[in-house]
């Protein structure tokens, strides 16, 4: 009898317990799923080689006089939630100064701004030693809204990814790029840039520092790919002389973006927004004339390169048959 009046007691209480566990285990699933469905839309604004033209340094305090009069758009801007410079921050990465006038400008904004360093920035060991005093690593990767954020630093290593560099990038594609939704890549260099390949037309402001060979093309390519996330690639060098902007969707996954400023004909920053359904969207800013949109939309203004890739050879980085389809090379 009485193991009968402990049974009778024992059999609700467990069932209870799973009850009670399934329904948290429910509720959690839905708290999960919740947050990756319901994302709110957001965006990030990217400048490239912000210091202006060069020489010019010596008499501007901060960014781009031309930059600086959008800073407003920047700063009223809600949706805008952080930013990246993609190198050629400053003119003299040695000069303290014109590190703290580019502080003012950023805390002008009131955003966070990362940086993607180049090779005025951080060039030599005194560059470098003041760029990690005061903002840390030249490299680092974040999860923003199920995004991955993932910025390089190419210059410690002749413009390639290698060593330390790439083993901590592969590590944290090998982490990330199955759960995210997108994936943004900054750095300085047009790496994707080769003397005799695809781009080969397209004005960069400096191959300074470059190696013979870069192992853009036969390594960090194919690690983006293989995500198969849509993968947008944002460089800054760029904008001082000719052309100041590039977009250019090189694969089914991957897109290079370059824009920069300084030579004042396509001066020029990008807002890109995230919608809700993770699509992504940009906005063309121009500064050298009175209209934001004087440039046009960012995908139609690339008149270097713009055609659909049929047979590129990876191992030379050449074009091999190529199918025109606006624009010229």
């Amino acid at each position: 009898m009485a193991l009968r009046i402990k049974f009778s007691y024992c059999v609700p209480v467990f069932i209870a317990i799973i009850l009670t566990s399934c329904s948290s285990h429910k509720t959690l699933q839905a708290e999960l799923s919740s947050n990756k469905t319901e994302q709110k839309p957001y965006a990030f604004f990217v400048a490239g080689h912000v210091y202006g033209f060069p020489g010019e340094s010596k008499n501007n305090i901060g960014v781009h006089p031309p930059f600086k009069k959008r800073l407003d758009l920047i700063r009223n801007n809600s949706l805008i939630e952080f930013g990246v410079f993609t190198g050629d921050i400053v003119e003299d990465g040695t000069k303290e100064t014109e590190w703290d006038e580019l502080d003012a400008d950023i805390a002008y904004i009131n955003k966070k701004v990362y940086f993607a360093p180049g090779n005025h920035d951080i060039g030599n060991s005194k560059g470098r030693a003041i760029f990690k005093k005061r903002y840390g690593n030249s490299y680092r990767s974040f999860v923003h809204k199920n995004d991955l954020i993932i910025i390089l630093d190419p210059n410690l290593d002749k413009w390639n990814i290698s060593e330390d560099q790439l083993s901590w990038l592969k590590n944290v594609i090998e982490r990330n790029a199955h759960e995210v939704d997108n994936i943004f890549v900054f750095f300085h260099q047009l790496l994707w840039w080769t003397k005799d390949g695809v781009f080969k037309n397209y004005p960069i402001n400096s191959t300074s520092g470059r190696a013979e060979n870069v192992n853009f093309w036969s390594e960090i390519y194919p690690l983006f790919e293989n995500t198969n996330k849509p993968t947008f690639m944002f460089a800054g060098d760029t904008g001082v002389y000719k052309n100041g902007v590039l977009y250019f969707k090189f694969s089914k996954n991957i897109s290079f973006i370059a824009s920069g400023m300084g030579g004042r004909k396509q001066d020029n920053f990008i807002i890109a927004k995230i919608t809700e359904n993770k699509s992504v969207e940009f906005e063309l800013v121009s500064l050298n004339s009175e209209s934001l949109n004087a440039l046009g939309k960012l995908e139609q203004v690339s008149p270097w390169v713009y055609f659909d890739v049929l047979n590129f050879d990876f191992k030379s980085y050449k074009l091999i048959t190529c199918k025109k389809v606006g624009g010229f090379f």
